[in-house]
């Protein structure tokens, strides 16, 4: 019984000057599984990701965060160097999470209600969830 291929089995592979041989990595490449659900990872992951909830104020805290403002909008000539707790919303999911900044505020914008610091970082007031002087 004779095989099908024993008329080419002993050719060699065409070489062609114009095209390279293709390197063993580009051809396994070729070959190489495919991810078929393109995102399915990133949606998992963003799933699982946690966020806290915006915390409301009790009376107190509030009394104590005006305070804090009063006596900084006093003292912005001496330049104090403060920390602030705020809440950024999160972007994708409800929640967010709560950021400390640490510097010197350069000036309270009243009108929009944000403090402007000297690195022209700004953050809401009414995000802002604590304010402690650094002295």
């Amino acid at each position: 019984m004779t095989d099908n291929y024993d008329d080419i089995k002993h050719l060699t592979r065409p070489q062609y000057d114009d095209l390279h041989p293709m390197s063993m990595h580009d051809r396994a490449a070729q070959f190489s599984p495919f991810a078929a659900l393109v995102g399915y990872d990133d949606a998992v992951a963003e799933t699982a990701r946690l966020t806290d909830s915006r915390l409301e104020l009790t009376e107190d805290e509030m009394l104590e965060l005006n305070a804090n403002l009063n006596r900084l909008l006093d003292s912005l000539d001496e330049q104090p160097q403060i920390s602030v707790t705020y809440f950024v919303p999160d972007k994708y999911k409800t929640g967010g999470r709560y950021i400390v900044k640490t510097g010197t505020v350069r000036r309270i914008d009243e009108y929009a209600r944000v403090l402007i610091f000297t690195d022209k970082s700004e953050i809401p007031i009414d995000d802002t969830v604590q304010i402690v002087f650094c002295e």
